[in-house]
């Protein structure tokens, strides 16, 4: 799993609150294997896989070799991972109300983040399986999941094993791959996506919030619309992203709390963070769409707001709602960087 290292120049504002806790007994489990190690060899670790992040040989060679890297990746990244999936499945739910899937397969699932994420979304599941290769984060997921409240978490299956394409397809009613396809070598990713889908009643893939995670999706959505199936999330419509390549990006943004811990590891002052991410969410069905996604941050002015949209005509930058429209205005003055935009003058969230 790839953390987000480069920024965009759509920062989140000050003022975006605070929307990705970790459940209480996620966050007590993951401090008390913290605890574990010192902190200085968790730091250490931190540096170690930064390092080889942004050197790019990540999807070369093995990169979480022993307990304290482990525990380390889980501290870093598993708050971030949790509060992009937590976003992405709970905008899938606003989309698809009649969808309440039952079983899940997390594919690289790492410590587990997405299970959790899923068993706070969907109430509905019964039966959640991670595949992962990393015999270490398996066991401490396993240790992280053994006392959680959720049932569904606290039994789920966990089997060690590889995105591999030629294995049997997963099968289940949900189906999630984050931070995973930055991973894999560029040729295989294709047959990825294609066997992610071939089972699945609903794909949910996810990448850092950069460029490159976006080309990732971009193109991983066009597949999954040529395999028949419809985006629930978040684009509004199933025609080509009318973004051109190379001059931006879409992507969306979350804000969750460091602990004192957290902050350590990061070697970060604030005591929050603002997570990137681009993401795809696709059903054989098709969903409850809005009019348009606000793709950036409104910019609100005196007496009016301006909302750059993506909807099924293509691209609509700057669209001026003024303090003369009344409800619209204020659902204007409401509206957030990511919210379905309606033409019924309300934020759809």
């Amino acid at each position: 799993m790839r953390p987000s290292y480069l920024r965009g120049p759509d920062e989140p504002p000050a003022n975006l609150p605070v929307v990705a806790v970790l459940p209480d007994d996620l966050s007590s489990a993951l401090d008390a294997e913290l605890a574990r190690h010192p902190v200085a060899r968790l730091t250490q670790a931190v540096d170690r896989l930064s390092t080889r992040y942004r050197q790019g040989d990540a999807a070369t060679s093995p990169i979480l070799s022993s307990e304290a890297d482990v525990a380390a990746y889980a501290g870093y990244r598993m708050p971030a991972t949790y509060a992009a999936v937590h976003a992405v499945l709970a905008e899938a739910a606003s989309r698809a109300p009649g969808f309440e899937p039952r079983t899940q397969v997390d594919v690289g699932g790492g410590t587990g983040a997405a299970v959790w994420a899923a068993a706070a979304v969907w109430p509905s599941l019964v039966r959640c399986t991670v595949l992962e290769q990393v015999a270490g984060a398996v066991g401490l997921g396993k240790r992280l999941a053994s006392g959680a409240g959720r049932a569904v978490v606290r039994d789920a299956e966990w089997r060690r094993g590889f995105v591999d394409p030629a294995a049997p397809a997963p099968e289940a009613d949900l189906v999630t791959l984050s931070y995973v396809l930055g991973e894999l070598p560029d040729a295989t990713r294709a047959d990825v996506v294609r066997w992610l889908a071939a089972k699945s009643g609903t794909v949910a893939l996810i990448e850092p919030g950069t460029p490159a995670g976006y080309e990732r999706i971009r193109a991983a959505r066009a597949q999954l619309i040529e395999l028949g199936r419809h985006v629930v999330a978040p684009c509004p419509h199933d025609a080509a992203c009318p973004i051109v390549p190379g001059e931006d990006w879409c992507h969306f943004a979350t804000r969750l709390p460091r602990s004192g811990l957290h902050r350590k590891l990061k070697a970060g002052t604030l005591g929050f963070e603002d997570e990137k991410f681009a993401y795809v969410v696709a059903s054989r069905t098709t969903p409850e769409r809005p009019d348009a996604r606000i793709i950036r941050h409104p910019k609100k002015h005196k007496g009016w707001v301006a909302l750059d949209l993506c909807t099924p005509d293509g691209l609509k930058p700057g669209v001026a709602v003024s303090k003369k429209q009344g409800p619209r205005y204020r659902a204007a003055r409401d509206a957030e960087w990511g919210d379905g935009w309606s033409s019924e003058f309300r934020v759809r969230n």
